[in-house]
């Protein structure tokens, strides 16, 4: 037995709710269970109840053993003091106030159906699965699943939202400058995230800015700032970058010791970090106004036309400096620009749509469901249980219910589990 099981119980009141009794002998009659608290403090606030003769308003407790109560040190707490109802599965001990009155306690177990308890333990104590509703995940109704995934892909947006707002809080909230921080992270994917936003946090904005008419220029300032330009390399391209950067970095007093280095190792070469800065500055030297034209899109194809955009000339027979390839015009794909839509453009139009006041929702939701389903293990695991997954909303929901909720045993607090336990 757990405490999230009987918050589950007690909040839906998913127990015999006629003739309860304390465990002193006391009629209750409950009015509302209170609010549910995730916060410290009392399980539950604002309850209202009528225990004997008196009508109580005040806060409930819910513990697996009545002496959890000293175990939490609640009797210490003066905020436990407007308690009104310990609720517990096990009654082991008599509970106190600060002036000695007992706190009338109702012990749970003597009003839960056995048939609950078994549909309980029978879902969620699975130990040797994906996810512990796999056997029952494809009965639910798709109508529970699609509003509980929309809820979901706010919750992700809304965790996003926080790495964006910090980013802001240090740039004194120049939006043009997290958009090009946030750009870099997710040109770097997975391997070389980290080591990009640092170099988009190495710079002042205002200096990209002043490089942005000249690609060149442009490409010196995020490779010398990426270390990119350390090493001598007889090869004319490179010369000429190690010029321009010795100039900006004295010009503009530049430092990036504390920029993390780039990888190659295990990329393919399409995702190395030479042809991602190129195709990032090509962005930038196109799109001098890059902020407002992405917070005035909408469409899909509106986004596709603003990131179609490629490497540089010398990029397009080189993947590494003074190592010639095969001509090939290395653009960004379509696959990779909903990745870009999804980690920073949704999430930054979000956030700003919220910061300019206007609280709905549905532009975010239609462009999430235009982009398609993102393809990674979570997504093919939902979708073999049920198809699920057809859009970049759906994707992105199925993250957070597998990262936030499956994985963190949280079945009590999941629309799914709701829906399995209520059957």
């Amino acid at each position: 037995m757990n405490e999230d099981f009987l918050h589950y119980i007690w909040k839906y009141k998913k127990f015999q709710i006629t003739q309860l009794k304390t465990i002193q002998g006391l009629p209750v009659i409950i009015s509302s269970v209170g609010t549910h608290n995730f916060n410290s403090g009392p399980d539950f606030f604002n309850a209202k109840l009528k225990i004997d003769e008196q009508v109580w308003a005040g806060n409930v407790e819910v513990h697996v053993k009545s002496s959890d109560w000293y175990v939490h040190n609640h009797e210490q707490d003066p905020v436990y003091d407007n308690v009104i109802l310990h609720v517990v599965w096990e009654h082991d001990t008599d509970i106190f106030r600060k002036d000695n009155t007992c706190i009338p306690t109702m012990q749970l177990r003597n009003y839960v159906s056995p048939e609950m308890i078994n549909k309980y333990q029978a879902l969620f104590l699975k130990q040797k699965h994906w996810i512990k509703c796999e056997n029952d995940f494809s009965a639910i109704d798709d109508f529970i699943v699609e509003n509980w995934l929309e809820r979901l892909f706010f919750e992700r947006l809304e965790r996003k939202s926080k790495t964006i707002t910090q980013l802001l809080e240090a740039s004194k909230n120049d939006w043009e400058a997290v958009l090009f921080q946030m750009l870099a992270m997710n040109f770097g994917l997975k391997v070389n995230g980290e080591a990009f936003m640092s170099l988009g946090q190495s710079v002042d904005f205002s200096v990209v800015r002043k490089t942005l008419s000249h690609q060149n220029t442009l490409e010196a300032l995020l490779f010398g700032q990426a270390g990119l330009l350390e090493n001598q390399v007889e090869d004319a391209y490179h010369v000429n970058l190690v010029r321009e950067y010795q100039f900006l970095k004295q010009k503009f007093n530049l430092e990036n010791q504390h920029v993390l280095p780039v990888q190659f190792f295990r990329l393919r070469p399409l995702n190395f970090p030479t042809i991602r800065l190129s195709q990032l500055a090509s962005l930038y030297h196109k799109h001098q106004n890059l902020f407002s034209k992405v917070m005035a899109s909408s469409s899909l194809n509106e986004f596709y036309e603003i990131f179609r955009v490629e490497t540089s000339d010398y990029w397009k027979t080189h993947y590494m400096f003074q190592k010639a390839s095969q001509p090939s015009a290395k653009a960004l794909s379509a696959g990779f620009i909903n990745l870009l839509l999804i980690n920073t453009i949704l999430p930054i139009k979000f956030l700003y749509a919220k910061h300019c006041g206007d609280e709905n929702a549905s532009k975010i939701m239609v462009m999430a469901y235009q982009i398609p389903s993102e393809q990674n293990s979570i997504i093919k695991a939902f979708n073999s249980l049920k198809s699920v997954s057809k859009s970049a909303l759906d994707s992105q929901a199925l993250i957070q219910l597998k990262t936030e909720y499956c994985d963190k045993h949280l079945c009590l607090k999941c629309a799914v589990g709701y829906q399995l336990l209520s059957k």
